[in-house]
């Protein structure tokens, strides 16, 4: 039997290596005679470790891979004791019974370990067997009650509980539309209010979206909304909402990429900075008044039908700096027609009240400096400070004027930087905006257009894991809109300075607790002046000081 058991090949291989006898009485006398030529003393060769133990085996062969895999995998091979394996030799029936029997061994030894495997960790495979058994009845209740194979829903609530106080020569008697002796909205007193979002996001085909954002909130004049000359305004919060509590679509619009290097975006309900190609500011603000680094002039409030299209440049190294280009069109009437005895609205014409917006960046993930342009029909230009909104109010010299204007072009530049880790370094975001008005009104009375010129710049600085990880501090300074010069008059008189400061508490992975602080040293700017300008009836000063705890719910 020694003679079987040197000679030994895997049963699935059998048919494959050489055909067996047809008969049970035939004999391969060659084979015979080989081993008969072989002294007593020769000493068989041990169960081979490589194919390359055989001198008679090469990669030609049509079943090289198959007594490789054999002898690698499983280890029953073994070959005649002069190292050959003699793979064109006929079998008998007693020697295909030996390495049959050979291989079994092999795969009997094999199912007692693993049966030795298994008594050993039968508590871990049943306690294994129970959490899979869990989680197909959570995957099934889940796929029986998913909301959609194509949508993830998000969503936020915000409540903050806080006020305003307001100082100066006189905080009840500056009249801007206001009766004498009438109080400013809020006028010391604690409100709690709140918005609910919802963000809808939807992929058809995993890199295209449909976005949709659902909103809801009962901020009133306190900390939304103004008084129509830009007091309130200033004192916007970036989470406030208007909607007294009645459900309504904020936001919706359809992005798609074209080829490798493009994104296009169209929506009855786009707001401009969506469709930028780079982000102009990574400072996270609580006045909305800081929001992109400035919301006003060229990125000011542009809610609205739109369409846009922005380039990004490819790099292999994601931390590569890159161009990007975007430029998009939006029309605050584009979701308005003509109506008789009113003008019309529309896309594309003289009252769509447009805005188009362009933006060169170039940048990595650690810093970024973009330049903007952008040019607002009548009606389109919006924004912080003064002037505010769809007109221009001046003090001329000798009174107060409301001036429409004809054209905006508008122009910013940004820059932000970031630490790669946090520490004592914050991140640092800064702008500045210019933004000249054309109107066919004339500020002075005289005959001719007129024309002013109005600028911002903002710093925002953010500490990330401040004095622990996961918090954010965050500090902030600038100067909306404030003009800077009015054709035909000596009287710009401009100027309001905002600030914030704030600690967010990240008291969870989804809450956070956020106390802010925040100055406005003249939120009224150039109508502010002096007494005289208003009979009797203005203040020489006014300012605002506003106090919050905003909380966060992310789920």
């Amino acid at each position: 039997m020694k003679l079987f058991k040197q000679l030994l090949v895997a049963p699935a291989a059998l048919g494959l290596l050489a055909p067996i006898a047809a008969g049970a009485t035939e004999v391969n006398v060659a084979g015979v005679s080989d081993y008969a030529n072989v002294s007593a003393d020769a000493v068989a060769v041990d169960q081979v470790t490589s194919i390359t133990q055989f001198s008679d085996v090469y990669p030609t062969d049509w079943a090289y891979q198959a007594l490789s895999n054999l002898i690698e995998r499983y280890g029953c091979v073994a070959g005649y004791p002069n190292g050959t394996y003699r793979g064109n030799r006929a079998m008998t029936r007693f020697e295909a019974a030996a390495l049959l029997n050979a291989c079994l061994d092999r795969v009997t030894e094999v199912t007692d370990e693993l049966k030795r495997l298994m008594k050993e960790f039968e508590k871990e495979l049943a306690i294994v067997k129970g959490r899979v058994d869990g989680l197909e009845a959570r995957v099934g209740e889940l796929e029986a009650t998913q909301f959609s194979t194509t949508t993830k829903l998000k969503g936020k609530v915000d409540m903050v509980l806080g006020g305003i106080s307001y100082g100066g020569d006189d905080g009840n008697a500056v009249n801007h539309g206001l009766g004498e002796g009438d109080k400013y909205v809020g006028q010391d007193a604690v409100t709690f209010n709140y918005t609910a979002q919802f963000d809808l996001n939807t992929s058809f085909t995993g890199k295209d979206l449909l976005y949709t954002r659902i909103k809801t909130g009962n901020f009133s004049k306190n900390f939304y909304g103004g008084d129509g000359n830009g007091q309130s305004d200033l004192a916007d919060l970036s989470v406030g909402n208007s909607n007294g509590g009645t459900l309504k679509v904020d936001k919706i619009w359809y992005q798609f990429p074209i080829g490798s290097s493009f994104t296009a975006y169209v929506g009855p309900r786009i707001e401009s900075y969506y469709m930028l190609g780079s982000t102009p500011s990574v400072y996270r603000q609580i006045l909305k008044q800081f929001k992109l680094g400035g919301y006003y002039g060229a990125y000011g409030a542009s809610t609205s039908a739109g369409a846009g299209l922005a380039w990004r440049q490819q790099k292999d190294n994601f931390s590569d700096p890159r161009f990007t280009v975007s430029t998009s069109y939006n029309a605050s009437e584009g979701d308005h027609s003509c109506v008789r005895g009113k003008s019309c609205g529309g896309i594309g014409t003289n009252e769509s009240s447009a805005r188009w917006l362009t933006q060169i960046a170039y940048g990595s993930p650690q810093w970024n400096i973009s330049a903007a342009y952008q040019y607002a029909q009548e009606g389109g230009f919006k924004g912080y400070g003064t002037p505010s909104g769809e007109k221009n109010a001046y003090w001329t010299g000798t009174g107060y004027s409301t001036t429409s204007y004809d054209s905006v072009n508008s122009v910013a530049l940004r820059a932000w930087w970031q630490p790669t880790e946090s520490g004592w370094m914050p991140s640092i975001s800064a702008g500045w905006g210019l933004s000249s008005f054309s109107s066919n009104d004339d500020l002075t009375g005289a005959a001719g257009d007129a024309s002013s010129t109005s600028q911002s710049w903002f710093v925002g600085l953010n500490w990330k894991d401040a004095f622990m990880k996961g918090n954010l501090l965050g500090a902030a300074i600038a100067q909306s809109h404030f003009t800077t010069q009015i054709e035909g008059s000596e009287y710009p008189d401009d100027g309001n300075y905002s600030m914030e400061l704030y600690y967010q508490f990240q008291v969870t992975d989804n809450i956070s607790v956020t106390p802010t602080i925040f100055y406005l040293s003249r939120p009224y700017g150039q109508l502010t002046g002096t007494s005289d300008k208003w009979g009797g009836k203005g203040a020489e000063s006014f300012n605002m000081f506003g106090y919050l705890v905003q909380t966060t719910f992310r789920f």
